[in-house]
């Protein structure tokens, strides 16, 4: 069977490589669409069983382009950019393959933390993080990252998450919190690692903004979407002590940095899963498991049912 490989922003060569020897090895056949537009993956996709993607989006033209096809694997953790109801409909399994790039993610989380406060390292005096409060909003794989860098750092760490257990967190000597605005009432630094869907969007605006302590950074390596940017501009213009840091360049971006250039921080592009060994791991990942739900349905990570 063929199995599609289409990647506006591709795979390093060496996880290309990689890729190729897994879905080789069992019987199948690679294609490769490199920097190509959604047209291209249209054409390929024809024909196709499975599809491998990363930021790509995956929607209902493509699905109706696909007669054959059978799964889908977002490279990442995230997948909003695959039309989940569309997939159902089609009878197409979906997965992320969680974990492969979470401490890539939660490493530029502090890369870009000590940027800020150290004042992008411009020669005046900045602040150190050991002994600050940092909460943790959602504590998945790359939240338990997050938390085990910020011990390195001798932060004092929180976090919220419904889906796990106080047991779980306390283990890793971090302290459970059970409403979302003790987390940010309480903690200095709330680190953002909530996916992007119905009850999320948007869902971090004036309010929770609002809570943050004085001089409260809030940093966002999840979503934009999850930021409702309106109120966002609203809190930095009444709050001057607050900062914010984001690998996903908010839609008023230029209009933030021009009156707040100081006390914010935009990678280029996201950045957070942009390094080779995250690139590798998340290709390889996404290559057994569309072998195995090729060869017996396996589909332990599926995200759409």
């Amino acid at each position: 069977m063929k199995i599609l490989v289409a990647t506006e922003k591709p795979f390093a060569p060496i996880a290309v490589a990689g890729i190729r020897e897994v879905i080789e090895n069992a019987g199948h056949t690679l294609v490769l669409v490199e920097k190509g537009t959604k047209a291209d993956m249209i054409a390929a996709v024809a024909d196709c069983a499975a599809l491998i993607v990363r930021s790509d989006k995956v929607d209902k033209e493509v699905f109706d382009a696909a007669p054959l096809l059978k799964v889908v694997v977002r490279a990442g953790a995230g997948y909003d950019n695959i039309d989940l109801a569309e997939a159902t409909a089609h009878g197409v399994c979906v997965m992320n393959t969680p974990g492969q790039n979470s401490n890539a993610v939660a490493e530029l989380v502090f890369g870009m933390l000590l940027s800020l406060v150290r004042n992008r390292f411009n020669g005046t005096s900045g602040t150190e993080l050991k002994d600050k409060t940092l909460g943790i909003h959602a504590y998945g794989a790359v939240g338990r990252n997050v938390a085990r860098i910020a011990k390195g750092f001798g932060m004092k760490v929180s976090a919220l998450d419904p889906f796990v257990a106080d047991e779980v967190m306390i283990a890793d000597n971090v302290t459970p919190v059970h409403s979302v605005d003790e987390l940010y009432s309480a903690n200095q630094y709330v680190s953002l690692h909530i996916p992007a869907n119905d009850q999320t969007r948007r869902s971090v605006g004036k309010h929770l903004l609002s809570l943050l302590p004085k001089n409260g950074v809030l940093i966002n390596t999840a979503r934009k979407e999850i930021i409702n940017e309106e109120e966002l501009a609203q809190v930095l213009c009444e709050r001057t002590d607050l900062r914010y840091v984001a690998d996903v360049k908010p839609d008023c971006a230029d209009e933030l940095e021009t009156q707040f250039p100081e006390r914010l921080l935009f990678t280029p592009k996201k950045m957070g899963a942009q390094t080779s060994e995250a690139n590798i791991n998340a290709g390889l990942a996404a290559a057994r498991q569309v072998v195995a739900h090729l060869t017996d349905g396996w589909n332990k990570f599926q995200v759409n049912k």
